[in-house]
C-alpha cells in the first residue's frame, strides 16, 4: 500500500477537501445526479493517479455502446481495477462487488456514490436478489460492472475461470456485454512498488444480445474470457 500513501502525501492540500466532499456525496446520493457523482469520482481519481504516478492508457473507448444499459465484464486483478476503469470510461457506471470489500475506507464511499451492490457469494438468495435488482436497473438504462472471475487473480495478468452465473444479469436484461481487458492493474496497490506505472484499459467490442442469446451462460463466460485473454497476450509488455 506504499503507493496509496504516496497518493495521499502528494495531495495533502487536496485530500481534506476531496475526502469531505466524497463523504458528503456518499451520504446524500439522491441529492445529485449520477453524472454529477461520477464527475466527482473522476476528479478525485485523476488527482490520486497523478499523485501515485499512474498513467491510464485507454483503448477502444469508441467501443462503449452509445446507448446506456450495458454491463462491463473486466478481468479482476485487485483493488485498483474499478478506479482504472473510472478514469478511462467517459460514461457513468455502477458496480457489483463482493461484500468483503464493501467497508474498506474510500472504496466504501466510492461504491456509495456509484449506488453499487454488494453480493454475498455464500448466500444464494441474496445473490439472486442482487441479480434481479441489477437486471431491472440495466433495463432502465443504468450501466454496471461485474467481475466474472468472482475474486481477483493472484497471478498478475493471468486470468481465473469466468463464472457463468456472473452473466445472469446480462442474459435477463438482454443487454450488450462489454468485455474489458485490464493489464498491469495489480501493480498499483497489490505490490510494494511505487515506480511510475502505466495501466492499460482495453474496451473490447460489445457482444449484443442477438449474438449470445442461444449460448449457455458457461459458454458466454468462456467466450468473454477468451477475448480478454487474446487482448492481454497481444498487448502485455514483459
Amino acid at each position: 500500500m506504499k503507493r496509496i500513501l504516496m497518493m495521499v502525501l502528494r495531495n495533502l492540500i487536496f485530500v481534506p477537501y476531496g475526502w469531505i466532499k466524497l463523504n458528503y456525496y456518499a451520504a446524500h446520493v439522491d441529492k445529485y445526479t449520477e453524472e454529477q457523482r461520477y464527475k466527482l469520482l473522476k476528479m478525485i481519481d485523476r488527482r490520486a493517479n497523478k499523485g501515485g504516478s499512474i498513467t491510464i492508457d485507454a483503448h477502444g473507448v469508441e467501443n462503449i455502446p452509445p446507448e446506456n444499459g450495458f454491463i462491463f465484464y473486466p478481468n479482476h486483478q485487485g483493488l485498483y481495477d474499478v478506479l482504472a476503469i473510472i478514469q478511462a470510461c467517459p460514461v457513468p457506471f455502477s458496480v457489483v462487488n463482493k461484500k468483503e470489500i464493501q467497508d474498506i475506507p474510500f472504496l466504501k464511499q466510492v461504491f456509495a456514490c456509484m449506488k453499487a451492490y454488494s453480493i454475498d457469494r455464500e448466500d444464494i438468495r441474496q445473490s439472486m436478489e442482487v441479480i434481479i435488482k441489477v437486471t431491472k436497473e440495466v433495463k432502465a438504462g443504468r450501466n454496471f460492472l461485474i467481475f466474472a472471475e468472482g475474486t481477483r487473480s493472484r497471478n498478475g495478468n493471468k486470468l481465473l475461470d469466468f463464472k457463468g452465473g456472473s452473466f445472469k444479469a446480462a442474459t435477463k436484461a438482454k443487454c450488450p456485454i462489454v468485455p474489458v481487458a485490464l493489464i498491469d492493474s495489480y501493480k498499483s496497490f497489490d505490490t510494494g512498488s511505487i515506480k511510475k506505472l502505466t495501466v492499460q484499459v482495453h474496451f473490447l467490442k460489445p457482444i449484443p444480445y442477438e449474438e449470445y442469446k442461444d449460448m449457455k451462460s458457461t459458454e458466454i463466460a468462456k467466450e468473454v474470457k477468451r477475448r480478454i485473454e487474446t487482448v492481454i497476450e497481444e498487448n502485455e509488455k514483459n
